[in-house]
């Protein structure tokens, strides 16, 4: 496995070009499978995730080519059997139950496996299917979905903490191809929901209300190919705006969203964080005094889960006390241990962790826990005098495209090595 050297102390400055989401790209890839034609998807982050589905898409008979940040798909002949041993090492992949069921008629996908971060149960997807007259069983660590043709209905999709993600992806692919109407209350609204159905769209699908709590979709008899540009990562941009000010840098980054970071940036202003908009790119400025602030994590439109690890490294150089709450996963704060090895000083009590930021912090040898608590741990090693190592970077290649390359081209000192 590989580790990051990282020798901090350095501002970063310089530009850089946000790359396309990955958790927009793999439900659109999923999608492919819901027409026998070819499907091009252009701006296609080199991520390990985006590779292994395409080993998945595979598995299920479908032609997959990554060239240059372009995938090109064509799934012609379909197997309705997900391979166990592909699909259990990535909870993502599950969205590919809904089109293989929608097209196929039946569909059978391991379940997928378990996470650091804590649970993320898929009933939500079966008691939508199953609200769209699927058959289904779980036998043998499978999830069995059988259906003659799906059948539109009302789906509630209301979780313990809000909307799922996947499941409104799952459940709205699945419909496009429905007989009738389908309604999804309680959909999730983010960002990614709404490119996949831009690309549905683009499909055939008939699809209103993308990006609101209430989807209306019109089942259609088939969907033909299409061409689609994945929008950028808002939560790759989020951690280079955040790696930005921590280490107090000049850092234009370049083809992205601001309105889809609005809870960020707002709580990056609340920070002291200086900052220029202009369209799609976003100048992060010397020179900001970092306050101590306050943050819960909630669905879109409020701050993102996924921006939360790289928030508190960002908070541990505010003088004072910040508290951030974790609102969507129970078990996502395993950075704080390592962020202490630094020299943090972060005390967890239930859903919460209370930071006291700047004190002194020193380099040291961190482990990554998973994806966004490496981004981190890279944040705070950029900000250490002295060297941290970062291991089991795996975790970063999974959603960060280029990472090392990208933070050298800003004058960072950070170097890819083989673990010892």
């Amino acid at each position: 496995m590989d580790s990051f050297l990282i020798q901090g102390g350095r501002p970063l400055c310089g530009d850089i070009e946000i790359s396309g989401s990955k958790n927009a790209v793999l439900p659109i890839l999923a999608a492919t499978l819901l027409t026998r034609e070819t499907c091009i998807i252009r701006k296609v982050p080199d991520l390990s995730d985006v590779h292994f589905m395409g080993k998945i898409l595979r598995s299920l008979g479908a032609d997959f080519t990554y060239e240059h940040g372009v995938v090109t798909l064509q799934a012609k002949r379909l197997k309705a059997r997900g391979d166990y041993d592909l699909i259990r090492k990535m909870r993502g992949s599950i969205c590919i139950l809904g089109p293989l069921l929608a097209r196929s008629g039946k569909a059978s996908v391991s379940m997928p496996g378990g996470c650091v971060i804590g649970t993320r149960p898929i009933d939500l997807h079966l008691k939508g299917l199953k609200a769209l007259a699927a058959e289904i069983h779980i036998q043998e660590g499978y999830v069995h979905a059988k259906a003659g043709r799906l059948q539109g209905a009302e789906v509630f999709l209301g979780g313990r903490v809000g909307p799922t993600v996947l499941g409104t992806a799952n459940i709205m692919m699945a419909a496009t191809l429905a007989e009738g109407v389908t309604v999804i209350e309680s959909a999730a609204c983010e960002p990614e929901i709404t490119d996949l159905a831009h690309f549905l769209i683009a499909m055939g699908a008939k699809i209103e209300g993308a990006g609101s709590p209430r989807m209306v979709i019109t089942g259609v008899d088939r969907l033909h190919g299409a061409e689609h540009e994945v929008i950028p990562d808002r939560i790759e941009a989020a951690t280079y705006a955040m790696a930005a000010a921590a280490t107090n840098g000049e850092v234009t980054l370049h083809h992205m969203r601001c309105d889809h970071l609005a809870a960020v940036l707002d709580k990056l202003k609340e920070a002291g964080v200086r900052m220029e908009a202009r369209g799609t790119s976003l100048k992060i400025l010397p020179g900001g005094e970092i306050n101590a602030v306050d943050v819960s994590t909630q669905p879109y439109t409020g701050f993102p889960t996924d921006a939360q690890a790289q928030l508190m490294a960002l908070m541990l150089k505010a003088a004072g006390l910040s508290i951030i709450t974790e609102r969507i996963f129970e078990s996502r704060f395993m950075h704080a241990n390592e962020l202490a090895r630094l020299g943090a000083d972060i005390a967890i009590e239930g859903p919460s962790a209370i930071i006291r930021g700047g004190l002194p912090l020193s380099g040291a040898e961190v482990m990554a826990s998973d994806l966004r608590a490496s981004a981190a741990l890279v944040i705070a090693g950029l900000m250490c005098p002295g060297r941290t190592q970062v291991n089991r970077i795996y975790h970063l290649d999974r959603g960060y495209e280029g990472m090392d390359q990208k933070l050298r081209s800003l004058g960072a000192k950070v170097k890819r090595v083989k673990e010892r």
